[in-house]
C-alpha cells in the first residue's frame, strides 16, 4: 500500500470492495459489515511502522463517527489475538475476545464463527461445517482458548462429538505434513460450541508473538491445485487438458493416463471442504505417472495403465475450495446434486393443496448453476465409462469406505459382486479401507438419480462408487490420519482397480467363480 492511501478491509473470494475513497463510504460498508463479509479490524495483519500511522489515523477518525458502530462491531485498537482467514481454502470470522476467569487454565478466550456457503436452492439452505483460520498471538507463551460459536447451527452438527482440530505453527498452512491433531477438542451440545485451546509459545525469530493456524481438515491450496497439474503435465504418458470453466472462470482440469481399453473416471472434491479428496488425487496421480519416481513405474501401475484409460479430476470445484466454503459452488449449488433433473423444492409459503400436488423439476446440469458437472458429465458421455469413483469426505463416520448404487434399477448380481470384489481387494491393498461400516444402503429403486456416482451407475450400467474418508481419525486403526494416510489411499486404488478389471464388462456369471473373501458384504452405519 502506497503512502497516502487509505487500507482497505480483506475481502473473500469473489466478495472484492476495493480501497476506501471516503469516510462516507467507510461509513456504510461499516454499517453492511457483516452482510458483505468484511474480516474486523481486530484480524487486520499487522501493519509497518509508517503504514499504521495511516491506519491509526484512519480509525480514529472512523471511531470518532461510529462510537455506537465501534461497540457493535467489535473494532479492537490493540486486540491481544488476531484472526485472519485471507488465503485459499480460510473460513472464519472474529466474534470477541475477552481474558479468562481468574482460575481458568489458559489466559484469554477468542471466539470465532464459521462463514455459510451461498444459499443452495435445491436444498433451501446455506451450509457450513468446515473452517481454517490464522490465529497471531501479540504476546508468546499465552495459552488461549478457541471457540467456535456456531457450531451448533453446522450442517452436521452432531459430527462434532469426536472430532480433533488440526493445527500447525507453520509460516504457512500449505504444509500438510506439518499439521497435527489437537489433544482437548471438545463439542458442548447444549451450548453449541466447539473449542481447543492452544499454548502460543515464541519460537526464534519471533517478534514477542507466535502464529497458528487451525483447521477441520489441513487445506488443498488452489496453488498446490495447479503445481499438480503441473507435474502431471510434464510426465511422459500423460494428457492434460480442461473440461471448460467454473462460475468463477477456473479451469476444470482433467488428466488423461493410460491406454487400455476400459474407461475409468475418477473425479475428487465436489464439495470443496473435504479437502481430503485432492490428497487422494495426488497420491493416485503420483503413482500412476510414478512423480516421487523419476518416471519409473512399479508393477501394478503398469498394469493399470495397460489396461484403463484414465480420466482424472483432482478438484470438480475449485471456486468453492478457494473460498472456503463446505458443499458449494460460486453460484450456491452442491454439486453431487446436479447430475440429473430432480424435484424441485417448494417453498414453504407457497405449499397450498394445489401448489402441493403440482410436480415441477430443478433442471441440472446447466451451464448457469452447475458448469462443472455439465462439462464433465458432457466429456463422459463421449468417452464412455466401465468404472467411476467419486471421491469425498464424510464429518461423521470415522472410516474409509464405499457408498454403492443399490437403489439404483439396475443394481443386481453383477454391480452387486463388482462392488463386493472391488471393496475386498481394496481392503487388502490399504489397511485403511473396511467394508462392514457405510451409509446404510438406499431400498431397490428408491436411491436419488441425481446424486453423482447414483447417476453413473445407472448411466453407463457400470461400477460406481462414492468412497468417503473422515475427518476423525480412524476407527480401529493407528492414530495419524491425515494428509499423507488420504494420499496413501489414493495410491491403493490401483490395486482394486486392477483386480476387478477382468469382470467390468464380463457377460456371465463371474461371481460364480470368485473366492468367498470377495463376497458383497451388506453395510451399515452402526459400529
Amino acid at each position: 500500500m502506497s503512502a497516502g492511501r487509505l487500507p482497505a478491509f480483506a475481502m473473500r473470494g469473489h466478495h472484492h470492495i476495493g480501497a476506501f475513497a471516503t469516510l462516507q463510504k467507510s461509513s456504510q460498508i461499516l454499517k453492511n459489515r457483516e452482510k458483505s463479509r468484511h474480516v474486523p479490524v481486530a484480524t487486520i495483519p499487522h501493519l509497518s511502522s509508517h503504514r499504521s500511522s495511516i491506519a491509526e489515523r484512519f480509525f480514529s477518525k472512523l471511531s470518532s463517527l461510529h462510537s455506537s458502530a465501534k461497540s457493535s462491531y467489535l473494532i479492537s485498537e490493540s486486540p491481544r489475538v488476531r484472526i485472519s482467514d485471507t488465503y485459499d481454502g480460510g473460513n472464519a470470522e472474529f466474534v470477541s475476545s475477552e481474558v479468562a476467569p481468574v482460575d481458568a487454565a489458559y489466559d484469554e478466550i477468542v471466539r470465532v464463527n464459521i462463514r455459510p456457503d451461498p444459499y443452495t436452492d435445491l436444498e433451501q439452505k446455506q451450509h457450513f461445517q468446515s473452517f481454517s483460520f490464522r490465529a497471531t498471538s501479540q504476546s508468546s507463551n499465552r495459552r488461549v482458548k478457541y471457540i467456535v460459536s456456531n457450531a451448533g447451527e453446522a450442517s452436521y452438527a452432531p459430527a462434532w462429538n469426536g472430532s480433533s482440530i488440526f493445527v500447525t505453527s507453520k509460516p504457512t498452512p500449505f504444509d500438510p505434513d506439518s499439521w497435527t491433531r489437537t489433544e482437548d477438542t471438545a463439542y458442548d451440545e447444549e451450548k453449541g460450541e466447539l473449542s481447543w485451546t492452544h499454548l502460543h509459545a515464541s519460537h526464534e525469530g519471533d517478534d514477542g508473538g507466535s502464529t497458528a493456524y487451525f483447521s477441520y481438515f489441513p487445506p488443498y491450496s488452489y496453488e498446490r491445485h495447479l503445481g499438480l497439474i503441473t507435474k502431471c503435465s510434464e510426465a511422459k504418458g500423460c494428457k492434460v487438458t480442461s473440461l471448460g470453466q467454473t462460475i468463477s472462470g477456473r479451469e476444470i482440469d482433467c488428466i488423461s493416463i493410460g491406454n487400455g481399453k476400459q474407461i475409468c473416471w475418477i473425479i475428487h472434491r465436489q464439495h470443496p471442504g473435504e479437502s481430503m479428496a485432492e490428497f487422494y488425487a495426488e497420491g493416485l496421480l503420483h503413482r500412476l505417472l510414478g512423480l516421487d519416481t523419476n518416471g519409473k513405474l512399479d508393477e501394478v501401475a503398469e498394469h493399470a495403465r495397460e489396461q484403463f484409460t484414465f480420466h482424472i479430476v483432482p478438484n470438480m470445484n475449485p471456486d468453492g475450495s478457494a473460498n472456503g466454503y463446505l458443499r458449494t459452488n460460486a453460484a450456491g449449488s452442491n454439486l453431487n446434486r446436479e447430475w440429473a433433473p430432480s424435484p424441485a423444492p417448494v417453498p414453504t409459503a407457497d405449499q397450498s393443496d394445489d401448489v402441493k400436488n403440482e410436480v415441477t423439476m430443478y433442471d441440472a446440469p446447466t451451464l448457469e448453476r452447475s458448469p462443472e458437472v455439465y462439462h464433465v458429465l458432457r466429456t463422459m458421455d463421449q468417452t464412455g465409462c466401465d468404472a467411476f469413483l467419486d471421491i469425498h469426505g464424510d464429518e461423521a463416520l470415522p472410516f474409509n469406505f464405499l457408498a454403492g448404487s443399490q437403489g439404483m434399477p439396475n443394481w443386481g448380481k453383477r454391480l452387486e459382486s463388482l462392488h463386493g470384489a472391488f471393496l475386498a481387494a481394496y481392503e487388502r491393498a490399504n489397511p485403511d479401507m473396511q467394508k462392514e461400516v457405510s451409509y446404510d444402503p438406499d431400498k431397490p429403486n428408491e436411491g436419488m438419480k441425481h446424486i453423482c456416482s447414483n447417476q453413473i451407475a445407472l448411466r453407463f450400467d457400470c461400477l460406481s462408487a462414492t468412497l468417503e474418508m473422515p475427518f476423525k481419525e480412524v476407527w480401529g486403526r493407528e492414530s495419524g490420519w491425515g494428509p499423507g494416510r488420504a494420499r496413501g489411499l489414493g495410491t491403493s486404488v490401483l490395486d482394486a482397480l486392477c483386480y476387478v478389471s477382468p469382470y467390468l464388462r464380463e457377460e456371465g456369471a463371474f461371481w460364480e467363480n470368485l473366492p468367498e473373501q470377495d463376497a458383497y458384504v451388506n453395510p451399515s452405519s452402526k459400529y
